[in-house]
């Protein structure tokens, strides 16, 4: 009797344990769980061609001040530092832009921030076309405008991709908005090829991307953006919209599961040196570094290949496709291999790489081939490291202040873009460029870039690896 008492219990709680653990609820998929589970959909693949496209076309207006200056060194016999002082203001607007927009970006919204971007370049590029001949200062001050609208544009469109797209090739597709750059240095090739000498055609041509505005009203602000502003819903419409399913279907949004996102509704600068002081200089530094081993070339590449080693204006134009298309290689490899051997490892690789073209340049360039081909390299490694270093530092930063950190950070990077050229300006000289350049200026100036790009490869060792990781992680 005692016994069948004492079993009784035992089996009453075994039966009661046994249905409450296999009728436990599963655990409902977050929205993004269910984007990295997904392939990519058509709407996806809309706003990572939006943005290829604009990069492309912004960088394009950027690019063809190097060819402009190269046809007015001739027409409007500028010295060394007149063109250096174009050249350098165009750099000048993009540290502007780079700051200014990365804030209003994360204040404002990703997409309204691109689209002011496309107005500003747009805007300053037609102004120009009608400026006077011998006009060399108020050209300038217009490149700072068109600087403004082109700096500001990677910097809102790469978090702009990263926040709609699976973790797991996150550094390769939000890479792509700077992998297909180059092809705007093409298609400056292309059109001054065919332009010819036409200097104010070849501006105008600068105001196309323009037509980018209507398909920009197609695709929704960033998720991530309307979380951080309180609206919930029109986050989960974002996401609806990009996974192309109803919203009801859509998983639970971060900051109803974890609170990652809720809390966070104003970035701030103080935020951003408080708490993320160390990724901030890792940024800046690293920026500069590999900006000032490209940019140089991108601005005084065509000046030098023509009045210091003597190559035709049209040859130029033909020498400059194949740097586009090596650049283009460069920056797919750099977004791809990010996703497979990490961000760091690819950093120091394509880093160094590009550091022993600059020393190539520096010490071999009796000829203009032996310079061309370490201009190849240095473009496909040193500028082909950008299909990855934008999406690494924008992923070194929270959502709440990843535009912010990132647009200061490349912002103070960008300085490189004012002190190349200007640097290149001033060993040239101040008399008439096409009378007075000296190939000798290429072994100060390149042995100089080529040390900046050792310290770029190195300084990005210390950042935070992020392959793999969701974002409301970093």
């Amino acid at each position: 009797m005692t016994e069948r008492t004492s079993g009784t219990p035992s089996t009453t709680a075994s039966s009661k344990t046994t249905p409450s653990t296999t009728d436990a609820p599963r655990r409902r998929m977050t929205a993004y769980e269910q984007m990295d589970s997904r392939p990519l959909t058509g709407h996806q693949k809309s706003l990572i061609g939006l943005v290829v496209l604009g990069n492309i076309a912004e960088f394009f207006d950027m690019f063809l001040v190097g060819f402009v200056v190269s046809l007015l060194t001739d027409a409007w016999r500028l010295t060394g530092m007149e063109a250096g002082v174009i050249l350098a203001c165009s750099g000048l607007g993009t540290v502007i832009g780079s700051i200014m927009w990365g804030r209003l970006a994360d204040r404002f919204g990703r997409r309204h921030a691109f689209q002011w971007c496309v107005v500003c370049f747009v805007a300053f590029t037609i102004l120009s076309v009608f400026l006077p001949d011998r006009a060399w200062m108020p050209l300038a001050i217009l490149r700072v405008g068109v600087g403004i609208g082109v700096g500001g544009l990677n910097i809102t469109s790469i978090p702009y991709v990263q926040e709609f797209v699976p973790a797991r090739h996150r550094g390769l597709l939000s890479g792509l908005a700077s992998v297909f750059i180059p092809l705007g240095l093409l298609l400056g090739s292309v059109a001054q090829g065919v332009v010819g000498e036409n200097w104010r055609a070849l501006l105008a041509l600068g105001a196309a991307p323009a037509l980018l505005l209507l398909w920009l009203r197609t695709v929704p602000e960033s998720p991530r953006f309307h979380q951080s502003q309180g609206q919930d819903g029109e986050a989960r419409a974002a996401l609806a919209w990009a996974m192309e399913i109803p919203a009801d279907e859509v998983g639970d949004l971060p900051g109803v599961v974890s609170g990652t996102v809720r809390g966070e509704r104003r970035s701030a600068y103080a935020a951003l040196f408080g708490n993320h002081l160390r990724s901030l200089a890792i940024v800046s530094i690293g920026s500069f570094c590999f900006i000032m081993g490209g940019f140089a070339i991108q601005s005084w590449g065509q000046t030098l290949l023509k009045d210091a080693f003597g190559f035709p204006t049209r040859t130029v134009a033909y020498l400059f496709m194949g740097v586009s298309v090596a650049d283009c290689i460069g920056r797919f490899a750099s977004a791809w291999l990010a996703d497979m051997i990490g961000r760091r490892l690819t950093m120091f690789v394509f880093g160094m790489i590009g550091a022993a073209g600059c020393f190539h340049a520096a010490i071999f360039h009796d000829s203009g081939w032996q310079f061309y081909i370490a201009v190849l390299v240095i473009m496909t490694f040193a500028d082909g490291v950008f299909g990855i270093l934008n999406a690494f530092g924008g992923e070194q930063f929270p959502n709440n202040v990843r535009s912010t950190g990132l647009g200061l950070g490349y912002g103070i990077g960008a300085t490189a873009k004012i002190v190349g050229p200007a640097l290149m300006g001033a060993l040239v000289g101040g008399d008439f460029v096409s009378q007075n350049i000296d190939i000798a200026v290429i072994t100060t100036a390149f042995t100089f870039f080529g040390a900046c790009l050792v310290v770029g490869a190195i300084i990005y060792l210390f950042a935070k690896e992020t392959r793999g990781r969701d974002l409301e992680s970093l």
